[in-house]
């Protein structure tokens, strides 16, 4: 793999780029990497089985004696959800705020390897020194307290990392975007600036979360029954304005969904969320008390169908129910790509004879990231020689393009990059050069990257087609058939519906077993590859059908 040139800057995204979700970035100058955030995005639909994507980061195991650091900027999963799987890998130091640090902890102990890991609490005040590369921070809001950008000084100039960011100024929990700070980086000279682009195609400015509160307690004042509560549970400002709206109504909270819990109990923990004693009750207790006293904070509100809403709309929770006249407030609107999921749970929900509440035109959600006039503001407050929108699909990136260069940045310097493509600085010269490996690492189970295309190929074809095993028996002495072939279908036709199809096979299998005897056609190999090919084109004519088949042969 080519190595960078030791007086050359190198910056390249390993994940988060023409994607939303696991964002991953890197910093090099000479023997000095610093990644910034790990994070993971959840598959599609052509995905079967998989529980997790996270980046490749092949690059950085083949260069690991010059990572320095994992530079966290805030706590959503997007951002953290791989940093389990990366520390597995290579041991590399994690720099983080207090939050963000109480959300990787409940990760890395649930994967065993807490008291592997060195973990430093730093703010928007702390200043780090990596080799070649010193990094500051600044303050920013989003929909999770403890927010930074990352300034690194490198002796190619400044380059600074946004993080995720609003510009909002009546923050719930007082943490305001420090705009004096960010002039003073602008100021002095940004080479490079990573902006995030996520909400580049909506105009004007992200309401402020404030807003959120007084439509929750409105929403609270009028249900008669139980409420329940779908949202992030990272979004802790979301979180503590439920909290108020049940206190005022005199209700009490349970939460449903291992995220939601472990949440709760960390910002609980550290301070972030203010929830009064005896408020909080099991489950079981909850489902006991008048619904005009109950709360239930949950997990789903995406539509995960394994998660607690959908298990609630399905009416498969052991423990909890909807029932009519119910409240049901979806206050989070569904990522691009999980629209039909979020549906078919308020379908539910509403044949449950449920009152719901959801979408943008509830006012009962605010978006965590910047509109346009935002991104500008961050353009502006930085003042970028180059600049390279992150954090987005394409028509983000490129939209943000264009907003940079409606506030003066030079087209040409601005740089539309897809995953491993490197930006490289030299004696003051920002150029696009090169590629280094970047992709996606599929996580199923305890499995990381042993999933490939093969598997998800057989995958896909197992769940359009089905299977068909079939078992012959052969004399071991005369390598003669000794019974009929055994058939055996899964998920490619009902075999009690089908038994002139399923003899029909067997006496393919025996004419075609015979046949390759009388040619001295011995090899198994050779007999499993026969019997595929034949039954395969036997059973496409018939049934328009491709199942995977499966000869197994037993020699007696």
């Amino acid at each position: 793999m080519k190595q960078i040139d030791e007086k050359r800057l190198l910056i390249a995204a390993l994940g988060g780029v023409n994607e939303i979700g696991k964002n991953m970035y890197l910093v090099q100058y000479g023997d000095d990497i610093v990644v910034i955030d790990c994070g993971s995005k959840f598959p599609d639909e052509s995905l079967l089985g998989i529980d997790l994507i996270i980046p490749d980061i092949s690059y950085l195991l083949s260069n690991k004696d010059k990572v320095r650091a994992l530079v966290i900027t805030h706590g959503h999963e997007d951002h953290i959800g791989g940093i389990p799987y990366f520390l597995k890998q290579m041991q590399v130091p994690i720099y983080g705020s207090r939050l963000t640090l109480g959300l990787i902890e409940i990760k890395l102990r649930e994967h065993g390897i807490l008291h592997e890991t060195s973990m430093t609490c730093i703010n928007a005040d702390s200043q780090i020194e990596l080799g070649t590369i010193s990094c500051s921070f600044f303050p920013t809001n989003h929909s999770i307290p403890d927010c930074l950008g990352v300034v690194f000084d490198t002796p190619e100039g400044t380059i600074v990392h946004t993080g995720d960011f609003k510009f909002d100024m009546t923050p719930v929990n007082k943490q305001f975007p420090d705009l004096h700070r960010m002039a003073e980086i602008g100021k002095k000279g940004v080479r490079v600036l990573l902006s995030e682009s996520t909400n580049a195609e909506r105009p004007g400015f992200t309401a402020s979360e404030s807003i959120v509160g007084a439509h929750l307690k409105e929403a609270f004042n009028k249900a008669d029954g139980r409420v329940f509560v779908s949202t992030f549970a990272s979004n802790v400002y979301r979180l503590q304005q439920v909290i108020d709206a049940a206190l005022q109504t005199n209700r009490k909270l349970s939460l449903l969904g291992r995220t939601m819990v472990n949440v709760v109990s960390v910002a609980q923990e550290l301070g972030y969320l203010s929830v009064p004693s005896g408020m909080i009750v099991d489950v079981q207790e909850a489902a006991k008390l008048p619904p005009e006293q109950c709360t239930v904070l949950c997990t789903g509100s995406q539509g995960e169908p394994m998660a607690a809403l959908a298990r609630l709309a399905g009416s498969s929770h052991r423990q909890m129910k909807v029932e009519a006249g119910d409240t049901v407030i979806i206050a989070a609107n569904p990522i691009p790509g999980n629209e039909r999921h979020v549906a078919r749970i308020v379908d539910n929900l509403y044949a449950l004879g449920a009152k719901i509440i959801y979408g943008s035109r509830s006012e009962l959600h605010v978006s965590g990231h910047g509109n346009q006039e935002e991104l500008k503001l961050m353009l502006t407050l930085m003042k970028p020689e180059y600049f390279i929108p992150i954090h987005g699909e394409y028509r983000m990136l490129y939209l943000h393009r264009e907003l940079a260069e409606s506030v003066g940045v030079n087209r040409d310097n601005v740089f539309i990059l897809k995953n491993g493509d490197v930006v490289e600085s030299s004696k003051g010269v920002v150029r696009q050069s090169g590629h280094i490996p970047a992709g996606q690492t599929l996580v199923d189970g305890f499995g990381i990257g042993d999933i490939g295309n093969i598997v998800l190929r057989d995958r896909r074809q197992l769940s359009d087609d089905g299977i068909l095993i079939v078992v012959i028996t052969l004399s071991k002495t005369e390598g003669k058939l000794l019974t009929e072939p055994d058939t055996i279908s899964r998920g490619f036709v009902y075999v009690r519906n089908s038994e002139e199809l399923i003899e029909d096979i067997n006496q393919l299998v025996i004419g075609t077993v015979e046949k390759m005897q009388h040619e001295k056609m011995n090899q198994w190999s050779v007999m499993k590859k026969t019997l595929k090919d034949t039954l395969g084109q036997f059973l496409y004519t018939r049934t328009q059908r491709r199942p995977i088949i499966l000869p197994i042969i037993i020699e007696v």
